[in-house]
């Protein structure tokens, strides 16, 4: 009797570290956060990087965008394509010479209404010395690209 309470014991514990493996699967959620936390209006609005905070957020395809006020999060949900950066937040100076660097939020310009974001200060000194030739080149890049794993460019 005490080795049949044995084996069911042990069947029961797996079946338990079993159920509890496959219901971590399922009930696992991605948080993926946009532009490192950064308030994308404020960029327009404020004309610098602003973070924004867990009480006001939208979330935009799949990702969550951060905002510093209320008034930001409505403007953002009003009108998205307006704030969101270029290129899905890579690297503006990557993008023209068809490469994906993650961008960095206090490294960006606004140009003709549009945010970009570069790798680093560095790589914005190259990328500002021709903007509009390196934005006719990410332009042309960016179809070509953009489906594609940055490491496999």
């Amino acid at each position: 009797m005490t080795y049949q309470k044995s084996i069911l014991t042990f069947l029961m514990v797996v079946a338990m570290l079993i159920s509890g493996v496959a219901s971590a699967e399922v009930n696992t959620a991605i948080s993926t956060v946009g532009v490192q936390g950064y308030d994308l209006v404020g960029y327009h609005a404020e004309g610098k990087p602003v973070k924004g905070n867990g009480h006001y957020l939208a979330v935009h395809n799949g990702t969550t965008y951060l905002f510093a006020s209320e008034v930001n999060q409505k403007t953002f949900e009003a009108n998205p394509a307006k704030y969101l950066p270029a290129y899905g937040g890579y690297c503006a100076y990557g993008v023209s010479v068809g490469k994906k660097f993650v961008g960095d939020p206090t490294v960006w310009k606004v140009v003709d209404g549009r945010l970009y974001l570069n790798l680093d200060k560095d790589i914005q000194k190259t990328w500002k010395m021709d903007i509009p030739g390196n934005l006719a080149k990410a332009e042309n890049n960016w179809p070509k690209i953009k489906d594609i794993l940055p490491e496999k460019l």
